[in-house]
């Protein structure tokens, strides 16, 4: 961070009635000792932000970690006592962009939020663009800006911190007389307590790795930052060791929906004679779900290059290789020792069981809702799950039996009139978060709320450097792939980025590089054409 810290006490004195309710629904943090927070702030256009963190240095960007056995619980002090609190748990698309959403509608004076945005990092990540990390088209800074940075032109508060625990209030009156003065409150890792008056879900999901022995330990998700970085270490770390052609890098990539089909396609670009990408599906095609245009475009690209499709697999068990008797070598060994073997089994009759081989395995499988971790002790005030750990909502975004809670994204169970379930896509969450900050506004000021319905704007699918598929849903029938997909795709992104100032400076990034990378290719044709002659 370079804000300048400043020490302060984080407690704040309440009464001793308060105290002991607080005691009542917290009773596992009164615990002895309390620990001192540093507010990190800084100041632009007279406002302060602020950043949770440790009084003691340390690294994890800035912001030290306060263990649980020396916290306990500590009152967030809002900025205005009498002004609406909206506490948005969350950084990701629904989140942010409902932030912003709120920050940019017209408010009463008096009725203008409070808002505090809630997220475990430091940056926001605009994950369709993670792939382009790996392919070195973007860099870090253009998709995976701070939060401070995004935020600081705005009255949004930023707290980075992890949710612990959710202890909503909303739902007492509903079946009774008692009722309560607040909406709930969150407690945070560090022991920070935050009372709201509306909040907002949008914790989004993690790579469900337990589900195949040895993937937990052995395979690499693709979905945050430090996954996309840890991901293009170890292939710095394998192009260093593996140069020759009878060394070739192998990766599995497992799964071939969106995120697996472009991740094979990234990193079998990158690696290109130096290595072959495997790729595994369930399903005898890939990408069963999207628009057939995206689908033969994505086929095409793959074949092209050094994929092999193993459609109508599922990997049993991912594990480490050690010495083996000459027995137990993969059945697809090239003779040189790799370091995870992966056993694969048919779910079609006439094709055989499997052993392959690799360097690096890439997991892109399932994934689980974050929600389940807040349940409170009390489940007289349980949010309503479904299957998968997301809240059921009604069709304004709002949790079933919660009036003051929105879900969004990921932790939304929000379904179409057809009773499927809303996909967990970027596109869906972009939309939910206008409506999340409509529908807000509506609520704080007694006014009608709008359902929300989802409206499919087509769907993209990134293959490379300068390719890419695009299928939008108001031309039936027409893809737009190869380079003229891949500028479409880049420019619908970047107008979709969270704010002006971030969507120029990228903007700005982005045009420079093609200049130089259009110069770079002339002087090469050039150079090419006066050495043949």
């Amino acid at each position: 961070m370079s804000s300048t810290a400043f020490a302060a006490s984080a407690t704040l004195l309440r009464l001793n009635c308060e105290e002991k309710h607080q005691a009542r629904l917290f009773p596992d943090f009164l615990r002895r000792g309390r620990s001192k927070i540093s507010l990190f702030a800084s100041s632009q256009r007279k406002r302060s932000q602020f950043v949770i963190a440790s009084s003691a240095s340390g690294g994890n960007g800035g912001v030290a970690e306060i263990s649980e056995a020396e916290t306990a619980p500590q009152f967030y002090s809002w900025p205005d006592e009498k002004k609406p609190r909206v506490c948005i748990l969350g950084g990701g698309f629904g989140g942010l962009y409902t932030a912003l959403r709120l920050e940019s509608l017209v408010w009463p004076d008096d009725k203008k939020p409070q808002v505090l945005l809630v997220d475990q990092s430091e940056h926001f990540v605009f994950k369709p663009m993670l792939y382009e990390l790996l392919s070195g088209e973007v860099d870090a800074w253009e998709i995976a800006p701070r939060f401070s940075d995004l935020l600081a032109n705005t009255n949004v508060l930023f707290i980075q911190d992890k949710v612990k625990l959710l202890y909503p209030s909303d739902h007492l009156g509903m079946n009774g007389p008692a009722k309560s003065s607040v909406g709930g409150s969150v407690l945070l890792e560090s022991g920070l307590l935050i009372e709201y008056d509306w909040l907002v879900l949008s914790l989004g999901a993690e790579p469900k790795l337990d589900v195949v022995p040895g993937a937990l330990e052995f395979a690499l998700p693709f979905s945050t930052l430090e996954d996309a970085r840890k991901v293009d270490l170890r292939l710095r770390e394998l192009e260093r060791r593996k140069f020759s052609k009878e060394s070739l890098i192998r990766v599995g990539v497992v799964g071939c929906g969106y995120a697996g089909v472009e991740l094979a396609a990234t990193v079998s670009e990158r690696l290109q004679d130096r290595g072959v990408v495997q790729a595994i599906n369930v399903e005898n095609t890939i990408c069963p779900n999207a628009p057939l245009g995206n689908r033969e475009a994505a086929t095409k690209v793959l074949l092209s290059r050094k994929v092999e499709l193993l459609l109508g697999y599922f990997v049993r068990c991912i594990r480490q290789v050690v010495d083996t008797e000459p027995s137990e070598k993969p059945t697809k060994s090239i003779g040189v020792e790799h370091d995870y073997i992966l056993e694969l089994q048919p779910t079609e009759k006439g094709l055989q069981s499997q052993t392959i081989e690799a360097d690096l395995v890439l997991w892109t499988v399932g994934s689980k809702s974050l929600l389940p971790h807040l349940e409170p002790g009390n489940r007289r005030s349980a949010l309503p799950l479904n299957g998968r750990g997301q809240a059921e909502t009604d069709e304004t975004l709002r949790v079933n039996g919660h009036p003051r809670i929105f879900a969004v994204g990921d932790s939304s169970a929000l379904r179409e009139s057809n009773g499927r379930l809303l996909p967990a896509t970027a596109q869906v969450a972009f939309q939910q978060a206008d409506f999340a900050g409509w529908n807000l506004w509506a609520a704080i000021n007694n006014r009608p709320l709008l359902p929300f319905r989802f409206q499919n704007l087509g769907e993209m699918i990134t293959l490379g450097r300068n390719d890419a598929a695009i299928s939008p849903s108001f031309i039936e029938g027409l893809t737009l792939d190869g380079p003229l997909g891949h500028t479409a795709r880049k420019l619908a992104y970047l107008i979709r980025l969270p704010t002006d100032e971030h969507r120029l400076k990228v903007g700005i990034s982005w045009l420079t590089k093609s200049a130089i990378d259009s110069v770079a290719s002339l002087q090469s044709t050039l150079t090419k054409v006066i050495s043949n002659s």
